[in-house]
């Protein structure tokens, strides 16, 4: 009985370690440096003059993330000019075979809608906590770095966008712009399970 009990307290704590992986709302989000499809290098330090920047785990192989395309530019079109800015991480799913990157190619529609910013080695989405494509992480700009207010799902009905009932990204967006506090600050993001390797 007294094993049958240290292995479950092991299992929980194990547990909790990994469910405890990445930022938590409100930490400092710690700089970073990506590379885009044309092998450019992008760190979160150039967004500093952004109010709000809304970090989106995706996959060009994940079919949620596809069904939140057009979802994803209009929320990029609207909030644009309020000075939030949208960046988009390719990152590996469990469906892909092979390599451990599913780099975004240029010809393909949605590697030229959407930015894409490569995830090698998932070292972005092992730092955040990403767990699904699509996903999204909303910063907050403050003089002394980027700030993590919301993290989760973007809104309730990631099959049919003429159904959505709850708009939690927009939502997030709409509260910090007008300088409050986000009510619902992480909602589960329904999507594809980000591979772990």
């Amino acid at each position: 009985m007294k094993r049958y009990f240290t292995l479950f307290v092991a299992l929980f704590l194990i547990g909790n370690v990994f469910a405890q992986s990445g930022y938590r709302i409100g930490a400092k989000v710690e700089n970073f440096t990506l590379k885009d499809a044309q092998n450019q290098a992008v760190e979160l330090s150039n967004f500093k003059d952004a109010p709000l920047l809304a970090v989106v785990f995706t996959s060009v192989s994940c079919p949620y993330a596809k069904l939140y395309e057009t979802r994803l530019q209009q929320l990029s079109q609207a909030y644009t000019g309020k000075g939030v800015r949208f960046v988009y991480v390719n990152t590996t799913i469990g469906l892909e075979e092979g390599s451990q990157t599913d780099k975004a190619q240029p010809d393909r529609p949605s590697a030229q809608t959407f930015p894409y910013l490569i995830d090698e080695g998932q070292q972005l989405s092992k730092q955040f906590g990403a767990t699904k494509a699509p996903e999204v992480f909303v910063l907050q700009n403050s003089p002394d770095g980027f700030y993590l207010r919301y993290k989760g799902a973007i809104d309730d009905n990631p099959q049919a966008g003429n159904y959505v009932k709850q708009r939690y990204l927009a939502n997030a967006l709409d509260a910090l712009l007008a300088g409050r506090s986000v009510a619902e600050a992480e909602r589960r993001a329904t999507g594809c399970l980000i591979k772990k390797f």
